[in-house]
């Protein structure tokens, strides 16, 4: 009896489909706040402290540094981005990417303060529709008659 019990047992729960799936974040993290920081006439290292190492550095063209950013959410929402940064000499002279695409929302390259903040948001505007109650007090401006 046990053994039937745990067979229907084990048979129930796989056919659950309820599967959470992580968010993939492949790459470099290329945060907004980061690239508007750049510079044009910044330094190698400058770039790289702000930056971080790029993912895609030729050997072949080793004034070029490409970040390329991967972010997959769990709904199955996928956000590309690519940063190609060009140097002459020991300077950075011109920057491709740099700029968000059109569209594009704050969740889709979500950074945690950024979260962080529209939940405060969200929890003070929800806090605050639940006491706009009518009070049932009517106030009458100056000089008006009631």
């Amino acid at each position: 009896m046990r053994v039937l019990l745990v067979v229907s047992a084990a048979l129930a729960l796989s056919a659950c489909s309820i599967i959470y799936k992580l968010p993939t974040r492949q790459g470099n993290v290329i945060e907004q706040k980061q690239v508007d920081q750049l510079k044009l006439g910044m330094t190698h290292e400058q770039v790289h402290y702000l930056m971080g190492t790029p993912i895609a550095a030729s050997a072949f063209q080793p004034n070029r540094w490409d970040y390329v950013g991967y972010y997959k959410s769990p709904r199955g929402d996928v956000t590309q981005r690519v940063v190609s940064l060009y140097f002459e000499g020991d300077v950075l002279a011109r920057m491709e990417g740099a700029e968000p695409a059109t569209g594009q929302k704050a969740i889709d390259s979500p950074d945690v303060g950024t979260i962080l903040k529209q939940e405060k948001k969200n929890a003070n505007e929800d806090s605050r529709a639940a006491s706009d109650r009518q009070s049932g007090v009517v106030v009458t401006p100056p000089g008006s008659q009631p």
